[in-house]
């Protein structure tokens, strides 16, 4: 099953994110040798403070074993300003409908070998599928993804092989890295789901996300914990921000689904009441 972690419910899920970390490290650090940093057994860089989304893949008993990394290629990302060497010198590719995919990991101790839903191949394909079916809902068209040349069979072995590359292979680490370039295709999710046998939705569902969730952020209105370095008025002016936004989806929701979407939303962030009543004083206004 996969949970979405960004910027907005990134404070509930603290447990689910250090899982991730540390998978991250022991791939990374341990097994690929990357010259990443590693802190307390996690591997956080400094892309992690740009309010990512992690597609994360977690097994029946809630605990991660697979994950991926998604970052808009407007702003920093790995491809432009760490892996600039790949690109042979060409500027960075840089598109509002194109996404950067790192940091694809999946727990090859935990998982086993086979084709069954608890097999390393079974949760490759699924953390694809999902990864491409998020990017495709949130209109992304594209994604161009920094691999090994392991990572790259297992891409076309899986019936998703890249359209296309940027630049060229270097060395790094362990292994050597390259830029593929994927397109967020019906086809190309249709292709892993049947290599793969994957039906259905493969994103949890409203309860097991609040299964999954912190115990102390699971009650009505709690606000997202401060950043690293974050001043009091940092996170008042941020705070604020979440509720104008909040506020402005229910006022412009057109359709139940969008009204019941927008107040889950607002309700998981901020007191109910309090929100009820901001908007009441606008309608007054």
């Amino acid at each position: 099953m996969i949970l979405i972690i960004d910027g907005i419910n990134r404070h509930r899920y603290s447990r689910v994110l250090d899982e991730m970390f540390a998978l991250r490290a022991r791939v990374f650090g341990d097994r690929l040798g990357w010259d990443v940093d590693i802190v307390d057994g996690k591997e956080i860089d400094q892309f992690d403070a740009l309010d990512p989304a992690y597609v994360v893949g977690l097994n029946d008993a809630g605990r991660v074993v697979s994950c991926v990394r998604a970052l808009q290629t407007t702003g920093p990302h790995m491809l432009s300003d760490v892996f600039s060497d790949i690109l042979d010198g060409e500027p960075p590719l840089r598109s509002a409908t194109l996404w950067e995919s790192t940091r694809f990991c999946v727990d090859t101790e935990a998982l086993d070998r086979g084709k069954s839903r608890n097999s390393v191949s079974y949760a490759t394909c699924e953390l694809m599928a999902a990864s491409l079916e998020y990017a495709q809902n949130s209109g992304i068209t594209d994604i161009v993804t920094v691999i090994d040349p392991i990572m790259n069979r297992v891409l076309k072995r899986s019936d998703c092989a890249p359209y296309d590359y940027v630049g060229s292979t270097k060395p790094m680490g362990k292994v050597s890295a390259m830029a593929a370039l994927l397109d967020c295709t019906d086809d190309r999710i249709k292709r892993i789901r049947d290599f793969a046998g994957i039906e259905g939705n493969v994103f949890v569902d409203e309860a097991t996300a609040e299964a999954l969730a912190d115990p102390e952020t699971v009650a009505e209105g709690v606000a997202p914990t401060p950043k690293a370095g974050e001043s009091e008025a940092q996170r008042a002016r941020r705070k604020a921000q979440l509720e104008e936004y909040c506020i402005d989806q229910l006022l412009d929701a057109s359709t139940r689904e969008e009204l019941a979407t927008a107040k889950r939303l607002a309700d998981m962030l901020f007191d109910k009441k309090m929100i009820e009543r901001k908007i009441s004083h606008l309608a007054d206004c």
